[in-house]
């Protein structure tokens, strides 16, 4: 997916209300999005945030809870069990969205 399919406020064929989506062409920065994601953890490398505003996942298009950002070859992260998730990922940084 190469960038937002409906722009903030307009409803799809189904008459649902939806977000942007996060774009991921040219790489991500948080702080293109920072009016709409908060803020909960950062390690310089590896940050947790959340959806404050409606933002939708760049791999399936839905609306995500929070935010997962690493720019480290690995890592470790706790989800709760049956929580989905997406990745997706720029040539610096692996992205994962909880739903």
């Amino acid at each position: 997916m190469t960038g937002p399919q409906n722009g903030a406020g307009e409803r799809d064929r189904t008459g649902t209300q939806r977000g942007s989506t996060i774009e991921l062409a040219g790489g991500f920065s948080v702080h293109d999005y920072r009016t709409k994601l908060k803020l909960l953890k950062d390690s310089g490398t590896t940050r947790t945030l959340e959806n404050r505003e409606g933002l939708l996942c760049p791999a399936c298009e839905r609306e995500f809870d929070r935010l997962f950002v690493t720019e480290e070859q690995t890592t470790s992260f706790e989800t709760p069990a049956e929580r989905p998730f997406c990745l997706a990922r720029t040539d610096e940084k692996l992205l994962l969205c909880t739903h």
